[in-house]
């Protein structure tokens, strides 16, 4: 694939997985033995669209509105780099914790390898901890 066809499927990615929250999209992006390194911790490392998927309905199980706006995209080779922001409201328990409805950031940063128009590879850096810290604050008083 070209670095341009390398672009628009990480633009596709987090725009349909993300954003619109579209498992189908998963399934058709990711290898089947595709590997999701450091998400949702940063030891974890996801195996096949299947394992993604149970991952990714936690996830927004626990956060609505979920909008991933990517700051940066350089691709090189087969590999795309890009820095993101989420911003989400927490909704649901799905994260460990009851919802709080407050509106959160989390910053990150992925790495995937792209192969013949699918994903095969991706390494997830996010800031989890100030995730946390966010949904622990205190609400802010009227």
């Amino acid at each position: 694939m070209s670095l341009a066809e390398n672009k628009v499927l990480a633009h596709r990615w987090f725009e349909e997985v993300w954003n619109q929250g579209k498992e189908s999209t998963i399934d058709e992006l990711f290898h089947p033995q595709g590997k999701a390194y450091g998400f949702p911790e940063p030891h974890s490392v996801l195996i096949g669209p299947e394992a993604f998927k149970t991952i990714h309905r936690q996830f927004h199980s626990a956060f609505g509105d979920i909008h991933i706006t990517i700051d940066d995209l350089v691709a090189e080779g087969d590999l795309v780099a890009i820095r993101w922001t989420a911003t989400m409201k927490h909704t649901g328990d799905g994260f460990g914790f009851p919802a709080t409805g407050k509106d959160v950031t989390l910053p990150g940063a992925s790495f995937i390898t792209c192969r013949d128009g699918i994903m095969t590879a991706g390494w997830n850096a996010m800031d989890m901890t100030k995730l946390t810290l966010q949904l622990q604050e205190p609400a802010a008083q009227p």
